[in-house]
């Protein structure tokens, strides 16, 4: 029988430490890598940083790809930390409710009012990381209350279900008109068979995008995401928070350390494992563009992963000082999400009206937008260093 949750809410360093890389990843778009493999197109170095600072085409993974689901998951991880604080603070269940429902809400509309940023008009999509937590938050909040087999038994009904509803729409044909929907008739991620039913702009997914978008205000029909990118994706997404909420509960658990850690490394183990056989029998991609069942196995084996990583290090061998960094960041997610979104324009063309371009060409033209993004990325975080020493921290 598994022990029952401690009642502390204490935070767990590695948690934060582990967000904070999370959104390191995605600050640090600004350095470019992509601009320095073209300007160097023989360096196999700069090959690998750019392949992994982009998502890939369609099934597969890069470490950028790692990003959503990480942060995604860890807010699964601190849904009952945060229930065992406001417990203790007194709150009835009801108030938490209320704030739950709000911050959803809250959540939906940042992701929009970010996606809508250089429109015209507000730009009505839902596939942006904050409105797919924000989607499946309450449910979340829900299960949040169950029991533990309860959790898993959500988990398989949304993973088991979401594949099961995508194969059941009927897959593209010989004849179907990639070009209409922004995918080339020849592109190499064309499936056949059941994994036909996950091909891009041509699924579930995507024909409900077709009917779902255009009920909102646009400045013309929506006919497809060019990334494939899809609202629906909301729901295997909960599945990775589920994941989340189950690892967020062992963390509170009484275990012994070794007891933990295995544990969570099975879990690792078991979610990649599961998810590359998954593709490898032709029941469904690994594709985090539209959050396949696949995806979550394996994505959520990753995320179990990097959890145990950080909880080992920082949290059992106390090796903390070096994650300072980190937790500046980590502590201030939203605000770190802001800034990568609104401030970027601002600090680069700061930098070269003040200093000129000299100071970012020592090394070259071609390492220009390294050193630039190094000094933008700099700046991201000395502001979040300013909020982490007032304990300014923004949350919805």
């Amino acid at each position: 029988m598994d022990p029952k949750p401690l009642l502390t809410s204490t935070r767990l360093q590695s948690l934060d430490a582990y967000r904070g890389f999370v959104m390191l990843l995605m600050m640090a778009e600004v350095l470019r890598f992509h601009k320095i493999h073209e300007a160097l197109p023989n360096s196999d170095f700069w090959s690998f940083m750019a392949y992994h600072q982009d998502h890939v085409a369609w099934a597969g993974c890069s470490l950028h790809d790692l990003i959503q689901p990480s942060f995604s998951f860890l807010v699964g991880v601190a849904l009952p930390y945060s229930l065992a604080s406001r417990q203790a603070g007194g709150q009835s269940v009801a108030v938490q409710w209320r704030h739950a429902l709000w911050r959803s809400l809250l959540l939906v509309l940042l992701g929009v009012f970010l996606r809508s940023i250089g429109s015209k008009q507000t730009y009505f999509t839902f596939e942006d990381t904050l409105s797919q937590i924000g989607l499946g938050y309450p449910v979340l909040f829900a299960l949040g209350f169950t029991t533990v087999a309860r959790q898993w038994l959500a988990f398989g009904g949304l993973v088991a279900g979401y594949w099961l509803v995508s194969v059941l729409y009927p897959a593209p044909g010989p004849d179907f008109p990639y070009e209409t929907v922004g995918v080339p008739a020849n592109w190499p991620h064309h499936y056949t068979g059941l994994m036909a039913h996950f091909n891009k702009n041509s699924n579930l997914a995507w024909a409900f995008d077709t009917w779902f978008l255009n009920l909102f205000p646009r400045e013309k029909p929506f006919l497809f995401n060019g990334g494939g990118y899809a609202t629906l994706s909301f729901i295997p997404t909960l599945a990775t928070m589920v994941l989340g909420l189950l690892a967020g509960q062992w963390l509170r658990t009484g275990w012994p350390v070794p007891v933990l850690l295995r544990r969570l490394l099975l879990a690792a183990g078991a979610g990649i494992l599961l998810g590359v056989l998954a593709q490898w029998l032709g029941l469904c991609p690994v594709v985090k563009r539209i959050w396949t069942p696949a995806w979550v196995l394996f994505s959520g084996g990753c995320c179990f992963a990097l959890l145990t990583l950080f909880y080992y290090v920082i949290d059992v061998r106390k090796h903390q000082r070096w994650a300072y960094f980190l937790i500046v960041i980590g502590t201030n997610s939203i605000a770190a999400y802001c800034i990568a979104h609104f401030i970027e324009s601002f600090v680069v063309s700061s930098f070269y009206t003040h200093f000129g371009p000299a100071p970012f060409l020592v090394f070259g033209p071609a390492y220009e937008p390294l050193l630039l993004g190094m000094a933008t990325l700099l700046i991201y975080w000395l502001i979040l260093r300013w909020l982490y020493k007032r304990r300014i921290f923004i949350k919805i």
